[in-house]
């Protein structure tokens, strides 16, 4: 243990405690210090690091005062159990789903409106781990409170997300690739400013899209063209055909592994199929992951076209909307490119928020939490699926919404506001198209935590009732 100690580490340093400090959070989010080890005396590590023992014994101390350390009468100090702070410290995190108070969160108390056009994740445990890590920080910030965010002072947040991202198959990243972003919508833009030249860009998009896409574009003074898909989305010829249409194009985005709004996934013949048209009309492409809860099931196209693929992602759908906590990834060469648009757009994340996220998003706990939230997002999908599967309904198990193509007499437009009337919201397929665009009658319903399993359960058999009773009778 003795080589992760350098004096390096805290030369120069002011104060060298709050060095010394930073210096074991990075060693046990590395994992040079594990769990139930035990640090060097106080006087002994003072050796090593040239500094003097009352330093560390104050770093000790604010290490103890946070839960990261723990320390025991005669036998020293040591790393503390993550779990066991957060029982000794927290309420309880029970194992099934918490029903978050429905008026505080706008959501589904008796008698109000179900909020079902946004996915909101049930609770995990992320709520508690977050509140305490907010409470360690504001402690001993490491990142300072008094300064400007910097690239430097965000590398543990970058290295954290690099982290996070271990698995996905979007080609070899480090922490310089990685452009934190205020979510995944700031991430998009980020992508636009970075990509988009002249007066009057052009970008491609699905014809059922994520609307930021559109929003983001107007922001830059994009057009915005849609392209036709089918089951397994974009179609290859079409694309050639709108390139052809529109030489002028640079970009085009779409989300191969959840999109939004229809539940569908794109296969890798088709995204090989894709890479070589956009090789051909030099278009450069965004790939969107942010409904992605679990494991990616194809390769990412920074993986498939590396000098041409991008790639953005966010907390919001696998830990918290409320952070607002995103990034953005380049192809090789782009990353500087990358960080200017975010460093002359807004300088940086607040340093709070990159020291909330290196410990977030490294924190030992994360990975189960979040498997609670993907199992309580599989009894929510579980219940709509019973209650609606003999309609015409898309969904995944481990996808935070599920998309509805309405039977004959029902209009997406009617149908949401019939639904709304029972106190049911639900976005038609109308707000995922361009404003001139014909879109199909079907809507997409949200996954929302806050409302309890048997609210919601209520709510997909008003809709059945609904889709059973359409107002439009067909004659024949």
């Amino acid at each position: 243990m003795d080589t992760i100690w350098s004096p390096d580490a805290v030369d120069g340093a002011k104060p060298k405690y709050k060095a010394v400090v930073t210096m074991i959070r990075d060693q046990i989010a590395a994992g040079g210090l594990k769990i139930g080890e035990k640090l060097p005396p106080v006087r002994e590590l003072a050796w090593q690091l040239k500094i003097t023992p009352g330093t560390v014994a104050r770093a000790y101390t604010v290490l103890t005062d946070s839960g990261v350390l723990q320390a025991e009468v005669g036998r020293g100090t040591f790393v503390a159990d993550p779990k066991e702070v957060l029982e000794d410290n927290t309420p309880s995190v029970p194992l099934n789903l918490i029903e978050i108070d429905s008026v505080r969160h706008n959501s589904a108390g008796a008698g109000q409106t179900m909020n079902f056009f946004s996915p909101h994740l049930p609770n995990g445990g992320q709520a508690e781990l977050i509140r305490h890590l907010l409470g360690e920080i504001a402690q001993d910030p490491p990142s300072g409170v008094m300064h400007y965010p910097s690239r430097r002072t965000a590398t543990a947040a970058r290295e954290a997300m690099v982290h996070w991202l271990k698995g996905s198959p979007i080609g070899r990243i480090d922490e310089s690739d990685i452009v934190l972003s205020h979510g995944g919508q700031n991430a998009i833009l980020l992508v636009f400013q970075t990509i988009l030249r002249g007066r009057r860009p052009t970008i491609f998009v699905e014809e059922l899209a994520y609307p930021g896409f559109r929003r983001a574009a107007e922001l830059v003074r994009a057009d915005v063209v849609a392209v036709p898909c089918d089951s397994d989305g974009i179609v290859p010829e079409a694309l050639a055909e709108a390139a052809e249409r529109h030489p002028e194009a640079q970009l085009i985005c779409t989300s191969p592994e959840v999109h939004s709004p229809t539940c569908g996934f794109t296969p890798m013949e088709r995204r090989h199929a894709l890479v070589e048209v956009a090789r051909r009309a030099d278009l450069q492409i965004l790939e969107d992951d942010c409904y992605r809860m679990g494991q990616a099931v194809g390769e990412g196209y920074r993986l498939l076209a590396p000098e041409r693929g991008w790639y953005v992602t966010s907390l919001s759908k696998s830990i918290t909307p409320a952070l607002r906590i995103g990034c953005a990834i380049g192809p090789r060469g782009m990353s500087a490119a990358l960080h200017r648009s975010a460093e002359h757009g807004f300088f940086g994340l607040a340093t709070p928020m990159i020291d909330l996220t290196a410990a977030l998003l490294a924190h030992p706990q994360l990975p189960q939490i979040m498997e609670r939230s993907r199992e309580g997002v599989e009894k929510y999908v579980k219940i709509a699926v019973n209650a609606l599967g003999r309609f015409d309904l898309r969904w995944r198990k481990d996808v935070p919404f599920l998309w509805l193509l309405l039977p004959q007499g029902w209009r997406a437009s009617a149908f949401c506001q019939a639904a709304e009337k029972q106190g049911i919201q639900i976005r038609a397929a109308e707000e995922f198209a361009g404003r001139d665009a014909q879109s199909p009658h079907a809507v997409r319903i949200a996954i929302n935590g806050a409302v309890s399993l048997s609210r919601f359960e209520q709510a997909m058999a008003c809709l059945r009732d609904l889709l059973d009773s359409p107002p439009e009778q067909i004659s024949v």
